[in-house]
């Protein structure tokens, strides 16, 4: 409980909205896909997930051990897959350096894969996976928003991490 108190002080100090953002990217998927009215799910981290798919057109999706987020994805977008070689976009509660990894050596993400980790500031090991997958080099661009992370494999920018109010 208190870590989490102080977890969310700590992000609030650091965190910026999208006046804080010099990425052209990042400053389109705020402001056009994660600042948009229209609200999908009343859990922020599975809002994050749907405004997502639908800003990127994702189909290709892969979300691990929650049925009600799959359920909720296939009925807004029917067209989505999942369960294929290569995957779009990940949905996950955990996700270690070594699974994120082997993923990559597989193929099964690619450029422009987005992964989306709910809860890493849930607890002091999810903070700190989360802290060590930021820093992998095949992600480029990775944002804390708290409740949810998002990371993205995009080999033509700059690596950056924002810390951004949703």
């Amino acid at each position: 409980m208190w870590f989490r108190i102080v977890s969310y002080i700590k992000f609030l100090l650091n965190s910026t909205d999208q006046h804080g953002v010099h990425s052209p990217f990042v400053f389109n998927y705020v402001t056009k896909c994660l600042y948009a009215s229209k609200k999908l799910s009343n859990k922020k981290s599975q809002n994050v997930l749907l405004k997502s798919i639908g800003y990127f057109e994702f189909e290709k999706i892969a979300i691990s051990d929650m049925q009600d987020v799959s359920g909720q994805v296939q009925k807004l977008y029917p067209k989505s897959r999942s369960n294929t070689k290569s995957v779009d976009i990940l949905y996950t509660e955990k996700l270690s350096q070594e699974k994120l990894k082997e993923m990559l050596v597989q193929g099964k993400l690619h450029n422009d894969s987005l992964i989306l980790i709910n809860s890493i500031h849930k607890n002091p090991q999810k903070k700190q996976c989360w802290e060590k997958l930021i820093t992998l080099p095949d992600i480029t661009v990775s944002i804390d928003m708290f409740h949810i992370g998002a990371l993205f494999i995009r080999k033509e920018q700059e690596k950056e991490h924002f810390t951004i109010r949703i």
